[in-house]
């Protein structure tokens, strides 16, 4: 019995933060899913991460990967700023997810910027099941 409840603790240790249930996450994904008949999935969050796409009156193309890099647990840079961008993983940046006034706002500020248009219900909740799931 001891041995059960030393390996139970031992794993709840290393249990990935983005892996413990986040209610503000959570919730914005069954809001995200009551708007779009897709199924978001984190596999499609990574396929959008990485477009790079090309907004109409910009002479290159932009994607997510641009100014937060490639690396979710790494600094990011802002492109036009260089500032710098804290990392995208819960793992690592236990802030990250915490407010969903602040997903939205950075929702709709990024997807304008990178695609030239607002993300749907559908991409945004594929995007938070990558970047709260993913290991990357």
């Amino acid at each position: 019995m001891k041995y059960l409840i030393r390996l139970s603790a031992l794993l709840v240790c290393i249990t990935p933060l983005s892996l413990v249930a986040n209610p503000v996450v959570e919730q914005l994904l069954q809001d995200y899913k009551q708007q779009s008949p897709d199924r978001p999935t984190a596999a499609k969050g990574k396929s959008l991460w990485v477009l790079a796409v090309r907004v109409q009156g910009v002479d290159e193309k932009r994607s997510c990967t641009r100014c937060h890099g490639d690396s979710l647990a790494n600094d990011g840079q802002h492109a036009k700023t260089g500032k710098t961008i804290k990392p995208m993983s819960p793992i690592v940046n236990a802030r990250r997810y915490t407010d969903a006034q602040k997903i939205e706002k950075w929702f709709r500020r990024n997807c304008k910027w990178t695609w030239g248009r607002e993300c749907t219900a559908d991409e945004k909740a594929s995007f938070l099941l990558y970047l709260t799931t993913s290991t990357d």
